[in-house]
């Protein structure tokens, strides 16, 4: 079942002006992986703008919660090149917390924009509540 489905774009020029003008904010927001290519090339600007536009699409399809950390994000690919996502510490945490899963990504860019889909899949019934609920609480 699908339980979220999140999409984002991204201006390339705008992306890597933002790189440019903040230079750890690559470290901010990616796994040192994700920023290069596998024969060790550092990965082009349309690239991790579209990995960026993945995390935001992610975020979206888990509700856009506060409190998710860019690097408990990884933006992989499979040795056939598609793309597939990794989550660990407070996005998967969240994950559960909804019964996610499973999840499909799907990047690309052209014409100066990256863009992102992201679909989360799972069981809601596998769903498991927040630390933070209390008996009956649904909301949190």
């Amino acid at each position: 079942m699908i339980i979220g489905v999140g999409i984002d774009v991204a201006e390339i020029d705008r992306f890597a002006a933002a790189l440019e003008r903040t230079p750890t904010m690559a470290d901010r927001l990616f796994v040192g992986r994700e920023l290069w290519l596998p024969g060790g090339q550092r990965r082009g600007t349309a690239s991790l703008a579209a990995r960026f536009a993945a995390k935001e699409a992610l975020a979206k399809a888990l509700g856009a919660p506060g409190g998710l950390r860019w690097t408990d994000a990884e933006v992989c690919a499979a040795a056939t090149g598609q793309p597939y996502l990794r989550v660990c510490g407070t996005v998967a945490e969240r994950a559960a917390e909804l019964g996610v899963s499973s999840w499909h990504v799907s990047l690309s860019h052209d014409a100066g924009v990256a863009s992102a889909v992201v679909v989360a899949e799972g069981d809601p019934g596998a769903a498991r509540p927040r630390h933070d609920q209390g008996p009956g609480d649904a909301t949190g």
